[in-house]
């Protein structure tokens, strides 16, 4: 593990110092606070893969609980939904290392575990909230991607999912082709071509090259932002938090990140 990290790492400094150079060179205060973000997290996803599972384990958990506090604000879920959502997502992670085969049995109990609060109140307008609940397990379930996937898949769906971000707005700007999708307008098709091409790049030149490792950055990762746009705009927010420079909010950040660990475990 250690050594395919040490491996990636000129690859990942050489990829910051790159960008660093364009969006500094770009002038946009947007794409400048995005790239120091991007500074601070490559050490910390990186580091706790150098470090070994009990640290990717301890990552995820921490990321799905963050992740699972910013969808239940957006869609306010009420608090016994709120915190059993939190819960489920901390614990998947940690399922995951400790026992992989009991993972998919625990998802098929997560519709029966929702459903108590509705059942405790005795109402039915609890429904909703419990599907609400329920739809952001699964999808956030994904990031149990990190403990299952071995560490150099991960570094480099990460780095190519980032890159491929970078890429895929500074086509779309450039490249005025039709627009993508009514849920994120100022998203375009060339962008989404220009971002895929060069996330593949990315896992190629990592030697992660595989069908699951395509599909996950070429076509799961800008579906998966267009998933965070679709529970935005049903929100009737712009973003999923604040406090993340450049992006928002944590689900901001890996929104198409999460569903590129789930089609990489999936196809693997």
């Amino acid at each position: 593990m250690s050594a395919e990290v040490l491996v990636a790492a000129p690859y990942v400094a050489g990829a910051l110092g790159v960008s660093g150079a364009a969006v500094v060179a770009s002038g946009r205060r947007e794409l400048i606070a995005r790239w120091w973000t991007w500074c601070l997290t490559a050490p910390i996803v990186g580091g706790a893969l150098l470090v070994g599972p009990m640290a990717v384990t301890t990552l995820a958990s921490v990321l799905g609980v963050v992740a699972a506090w910013e969808f239940a604000r957006m869609t306010a879920l009420r608090a016994p939904e709120r915190v059993l959502l939190m819960g489920v997502v901390g614990t998947l992670p940690v399922l995951a290392a400790l026992s992989p085969g009991r993972l998919t049995g625990a998802l098929l109990l997560l519709p029966m575990l929702f459903a108590l609060p509705t059942i405790a109140r005795g109402e039915t307008s609890g429904v909703a909230g419990a599907n609400t609940a329920l739809f952001g397990s699964v999808w956030l379930a994904g990031l149990s991607g990190l403990v299952l996937l071995d560490a150099g898949l991960v570094l480099a769906l990460v780095l190519a999912v980032s890159i491929g971000d970078v890429v895929a707005w500074a086509a779309g700007r450039a490249v005025r082709g039709p627009y993508l999708s009514p849920l994120s307008p100022a998203k375009r098709w060339s962008g989404v071509l220009g971002g895929g091409v060069a996330a593949l790049v990315v896992v190629g030149l990592l030697g992660a090259l595989t069908v699951a490792s395509a599909v996950a950055v070429a076509v799961a990762a800008p579906v998966g932002d267009l998933l965070e746009s679709a529970v935005k705009r049903h929100a009737g927010v712009k973003d999923a938090g604040t406090w993340l420079p450049g992006f928002g909010g944590l689900l901001d950040r890996i929104d198409s990140l999460v569903p590129a660990l789930a089609v990489a475990v999936a196809l693997s």
